[in-house]
């Protein structure tokens, strides 16, 4: 098997956010075994932030730090300008870019101690989302990750959160990892948490909540169950594996989400052993690298609602969508951003990237292309930039 393993801060870090080496010789092991075993691993991993606070403390006004170590150093954290988190953690995205920047190297000695305690070796990947949009990008990331696996090397991913864009970046290493077992025609994600999985409650709140241990396909009631909130040190929580689920499940692939303290998780996962976690089922079809971006990573900033027969020449024979069929128009979105395309009464069943401002797509609506301004696009969302999900 080709498995992606992601395993995310809450996962790395003790309680006072420091890098948790026993942890991470854990999982460096579990991947060693199945490397043994005869799979391919790829490894994502978060955490360069938790890596580099130890070390930044005294210069961020947070306290006494040691100048980081391997294992994510011994300190108290640290303050931004910028302002910070309830649990002292920066939150302006400079701050937490330098930071990113000093603690990625020591995240990847941490790594490189644990694989190398068994004789191998990792080998370092970071990714911005831009990577999986532009083609050409796209194979040299997949030509990368695919030499270092010929190489028997361990690639280990990440985000490269020192240069990513605010207005353009992944934000949580979850939705990474689904592009990345998209990109590699993986067998198996695992999505490595804090919890068992995903859960019928909050277990906080509900002693009954018990293990979601099978899912065919995730639907708007589970992405409600799902909580959103994440820990202090994180920046996913359920919502975003189950999102990142999601997108992998339409890419034909496996999705496990479970415990990363859980002895001998990945093994488990491999054999589809029953409790292991949450497993998500892979879809039927599955989406090229770029409709799966526009699907499943960007955010839609509006909804166009149209008509049945715009819905039909949409999902049964693969037409682009013309102001014709619009109805009505919903954000203040402007060309190329995400749009949702909605029937009448609200069912959500494609997304696309918009041609046009929503002020132009609304004076538009209804109307033949015939009646349109000559010499522009007509189309509200062209056929190659549009998802249908259904």
């Amino acid at each position: 098997m080709r498995v992606v393993a992601k395993i995310g801060t809450s996962s790395l870090t003790d309680s006072s956010g420091r890098i948790d080496a026993v942890m991470v010789a854990k999982v460096a092991a579990e991947v060693v075994a199945l490397r043994a075993a005869g799979h391919q691993v790829v490894v994502v991993s978060s955490g360069a932030i938790s890596a580099g606070l130890p070390a930044l403390g005294p210069r961020l006004g947070g306290g006494r730090g040691d100048g980081g170590r391997g294992d994510g150093g011994r300190g108290d954290g640290g303050r931004g300008d910028g302002g910070r988190g309830d649990g002292g953690r920066p939150t302006d995205l400079p701050t937490l870019q330098a930071i990113a920047a000093v603690g990625q190297h020591r995240l990847m000695a941490t790594w490189d101690a644990a694989f190398g305690a068994h004789g191998a070796i990792p080998g370092q990947v970071l990714l911005v989302p831009l990577d999986f949009i532009h083609r050409q990008q796209y194979l040299h990331a997949r030509q990368t990750l695919e030499r270092l696996l010929e190489l028997d090397l361990i690639p280990v991913v990440n985000e490269n959160d020192a240069l990513a864009d605010d207005e353009i970046r992944f934000g949580d290493n979850d939705r990474i990892a689904a592009l990345v077992a998209h990109l590699l025609g993986a067998d198996l994600l695992v999505l490595l948490t804090d919890t068992p999985g995903l859960l019928t409650a909050d277990p906080r709140r509900d002693a009954d909540a018990s293990l979601i241990a099978e899912i065919l396909e995730v639907d708007a009631s589970l992405e409600r169950l799902a909580t959103a909130g994440g820990s202090e040190r994180g920046s996913g929580g359920m919502a975003s594996k189950l999102a990142a689920a999601k997108m992998a499940a339409w890419s034909g692939v496996r999705v496990v989400i479970a415990d990363a303290g859980r002895a001998g998780v990945l093994a488990d996962a491999v054999a589809d052993t029953p409790g292991v976690g949450t497993v998500v089922r892979p879809h039927d079809r599955r989406l090229p690298a770029r409709k799966l971006w526009i699907a499943f990573a960007v955010a839609s900033l509006g909804t166009v609602v149209v008509d049945d027969g715009a819905r039909t020449a949409l999902v049964d024979h693969g037409r682009s969508l013309l102001p014709a069929g619009v109805v009505d128009v919903k954000g203040a979105f402007e060309a190329g951003d995400a749009v949702e395309v909605a029937t009448r009464d609200g069912v959500v069943f494609a997304k696309g990237l918009t041609r046009h401002p929503a002020a132009t797509v609304t004076a538009w609506a209804g109307r033949r292309t015939s009646d349109l301004p000559p010499d522009v696009d007509h189309e509200v969302v062209h056929r190659d930039d549009l998802v249908v999900l259904v």
